[in-house]
């Protein structure tokens, strides 16, 4: 079970850093991430973030190794070197920067110009994906707990009150179908896997059509990992809404990670037709590329 700050999985890691498969493989030889199930708090994006601007920039993952033993070397209470220090790329050699200096690469690009305020923001656009919002609110009572639950939950540090909103509004009214996935949302987020599995469940219950509640309960059994039920699941999600981008995107996870590659290849093509714009169409783009060398044109 996670810990309630550690608020971010591996997919979420996927989306806020547009991790690509090589990526990942090089931050695993960093030993930056971890095995399934276990979560991520925003200081460890902050340190996957450099670390992966630092490869950005030319740096090998020996070099950072050795940048980083070094460093804990040096100040031994360093507890995640990458998100306390600075590092930067310059003519080959990995520099420690101990004042507020941006990235400058050797390709000439600002690699390390996501302030943490963005990254937050990134983070932020992440934690909200699942979330149900009702065409037809219920009882004006419920109505009123539910926008109080929508205010409070974007920001972790109110997550409590937001899932107290939100019981008052089932309490209201057992039927609020998007009031149960909201909630096993939140407490999915906080570890809280069994609870959340049976709001989930109720939300399917109450709205046989709650697409994002199937949805949710592959992400939370990919979570505790289950990737075969996952796959059902996120399959459950396209049956109810087949354009349903990112439940295309974790099911193509799933199945890559499942060793499934060729069954995973149509869900990676339909969601960069689906969301081309978006900045993770490039993680799909990169497992095309190690299916179909070229891969598909942007």
């Amino acid at each position: 079970m996670t810990r309630p700050d550690q608020i971010y999985g591996l997919r979420d890691l996927m989306r806020i850093l547009s991790l690509t498969p090589k990526r990942m493989g090089q931050l695993r030889r960093l030993e930056l991430l971890r095995p399934d199930g276990v979560g991520y708090t925003f200081r460890d994006l902050f340190a996957l973030r450099a670390a992966a601007a630092l490869l950005d920039a030319g740096a090998s993952v020996r070099q950072i190794k050795q940048a980083l033993v070094a460093l804990r070397r040096q100040d031994p209470e360093l507890e995640q070197p990458l998100a306390e220090v600075r590092l930067t790329v310059d003519g080959g050699r990995l520099i420690a920067q101990s004042d507020r200096v941006r990235f400058d690469p050797r390709t000439g690009q600002t690699v390390l110009d996501l302030e943490p305020k963005d990254l937050q923001a990134a983070a932020e656009a992440t934690l909200v994906m699942g979330l149900v919002r009702p065409l037809s609110p219920p009882a004006e009572q419920a109505e009123a707990w539910f926008e109080r639950a929508s205010e409070k939950e974007s920001d972790p540090a109110h997550w409590d009150e937001a899932i107290d909103a939100y019981r008052r509004v089932v309490e209201i009214d057992p039927t609020y179908a998007a009031a149960w996935n909201n909630l096993g949302l939140l407490l999915h987020r906080m570890g809280h896997y069994d609870e959340a599995q049976e709001s989930y469940a109720t939300a399917l219950t109450q709205d046989e059509r709650c697409c994002q509640a199937a949805y949710n309960l592959g992400s939370l059994h990919e979570d505790r990992g289950d990737v075969e039920m996952a796959i059902r699941h996120y399959r459950m999600a396209l049956e109810l809404a087949p354009d349903y981008a990112d439940a295309h995107f974790n099911l193509a996870a799933a199945l890559s990670r499942a060793g499934r590659a060729s069954d995973a290849l149509r869900h990676w093509q339909r969601y960069v037709e689906l969301d081309a714009g978006s900045p993770w169409a490039r993680i799909a783009r990169a497992h095309l590329d190690l299916v179909e060398p070229g891969g598909p044109e942007p």
